[in-house]
């Protein structure tokens, strides 16, 4: 593209296919990305939720969860998150083939993404977020999961969270490679050592100042 950079085929149309069939076709891919990127992170989760009701069931309390339905909940907030990156995306990429010299901006675009992803990263509404994350417990001491709908309503509201510890990670996947295998593997990484090493908010700040480092390199190449 006009500005030196390639275009991921994830927002391109596959011949005649119509919109809607390309859409269904990057949430599919982007849902199937998303469990094998988050599983790891949210199981402390679910393996702490069967545990609470397994501990009830023996007390003979009434009631039952379902570690199906949370997980339902969870992933059904990034899909959601994908479905508005694919509509973000699409209107970009759609607008710079129709211009070059948006196309040829484009790459300082891409740095001040991750500018401002970098920036989010040392946030206290980032610690805020990661902090539940990390340590749902909380939630549960607060809220009675008795019906599988609460297991259900607890997945959407553990994956908002998420969604808004982790978006500056997806953002900067997204800028740099949708579909990237190794990117996805590292992002994956990254979230997984924020929400379960001892030392994952720390790890969230450096992650955040390389990623403006990264970012205003980026844009300084652009602009030279």
């Amino acid at each position: 593209m006009p500005g030196g950079w390639s275009m991921s085929m994830a927002w391109m149309t596959m011949g005649s296919q119509p919109p809607a069939g390309r859409a269904a076709m990057f949430l599919g891919m982007w849902t199937v990305m998303m469990v094998a990127m988050m599983l790891p992170s949210v199981m402390p989760v679910v393996l702490l939720h069967r545990s609470l009701m397994a501990s009830r069931a023996g007390r003979g309390e009434a009631g039952a969860g379902s570690n199906l339905l949370l997980l339902t909940g969870y992933f059904a907030v990034w899909t959601g998150f994908g479905a508005f990156a694919y509509l973000i995306g699409t209107s970009m990429t759609g607008a710079a083939m129709r211009s070059a010299s948006l196309s040829r901006s484009v790459p300082a675009a891409t740095g001040v993404v991750l500018v401002l992803a970098g920036v989010y990263q040392l946030t206290s509404w980032k610690q805020a977020c990661l902090s539940h994350c990390r340590s749902p417990l909380d939630f549960f001491a607060r809220h009675q999961i008795r019906r599988p709908a609460d297991s259900l309503m607890f997945g959407v509201h553990h994956g908002a969270y998420c969604a808004a510890c982790c978006w500056a990670l997806m953002a900067i996947q997204l800028a740099l490679g949708v579909m990237s295998l190794p990117l996805m593997a590292a992002v994956a990484m990254v979230i997984y050592l924020e929400k379960c090493w001892k030392h994952g908010e720390k790890l969230a700040s450096v992650v955040g100042m390389l990623a403006v480092v990264g970012g205003a390199l980026l844009v300084l190449r652009a602009v030279a």
